[in-house]
């Protein structure tokens, strides 16, 4: 299972929100190349960085951030947040990102995400968050009436190769994953899934580790690393 530290932009800074919450913002590192150079330093194989602004305004916003992290670091960048259109998805991959994550286009706009399979197959992930069992959209200020457990599947019968499932409720807010509403969404799913929120200790790790469904790839950590809660290589080798 492939650990994920999280760089979440808004304002140019590295920040993190509690459960999707734009008003309850803890800034961790006014420049988030500083932030990604240190997970890299301390092992990490992987990044995940996420346009909060972008997410929100639907315009990707800090494109700009994105590039200067790719060309900081020697690993892969994986990214969303406001891609919602053919521009913006071939804008990031042109600034260094190897994947990017596309969340409300997807969802409400089928023709351009087969279009951007067919184009980019494996570099795109479609990210769904789920606030009460229900997937929710415009950087999580809308909750739609699908389930995100149906969504994953149909995604995956498209033709979707990964996706990001993040549980809003549990987001930031270091209180351990929702084992059985990931077995849930996981369980049958032909697709990989890379699995974000609520992490907030290695024992945390270990049960997605033990008892996530084989469908889970990866887990995406922010909050925990920004705290010390432990290091990139103690997350690593908690995974296995």
């Amino acid at each position: 299972m492939i650990l994920y530290p999280a760089i979440d932009i808004r304002g140019g800074q590295a920040v993190r929100l509690l459960r999707g919450d734009y008003a309850q913002e803890t800034v961790y590192d006014a420049d988030p190349v500083d932030a990604a150079l240190r997970w890299v330093e301390e092992g990490a194989e992987w990044l995940h960085v996420v346009d909060l602004d972008g997410a929100r305004a639907g315009t990707a916003a800090n494109r700009h951030h994105i590039e200067r992290i790719a060309r900081a670091v020697d690993v892969p960048v994986q990214t969303g947040g406001g891609l919602r259109d053919a521009y913006s998805v071939e804008a990031a991959l042109a600034a260094g990102a190897e994947r990017v994550v596309i969340g409300t286009a997807a969802l409400r706009d089928p023709e351009f995400l087969d279009e951007m399979l067919e184009r980019h197959g494996e570099r795109i992930v479609v990210g769904v968050d789920a606030r009460a069992g229900r997937a929710a959209i415009e950087g999580w200020t809308e909750t739609s009436d699908e389930p995100a457990a149906e969504l994953l599947a149909s995604l995956a019968r498209r033709g979707v190769r990964r996706m990001v499932f993040t549980p809003i409720e549990v987001d930031g807010t270091m209180t351990g994953p929702p084992l059985d509403q990931l077995e849930a969404v996981a369980r049958d799913l032909d697709a990989e899934l890379i699995y974000s929120g609520g992490v907030g200790s290695l024992e945390h790790l270990e049960q997605l580790a033990a008892k996530a469904p084989p469908a889970v790839g990866g887990v995406i950590v922010g909050r925990a690393l920004y705290e010390g809660r432990f290091t990139v290589a103690e997350a690593k080798a908690a995974l296995g």
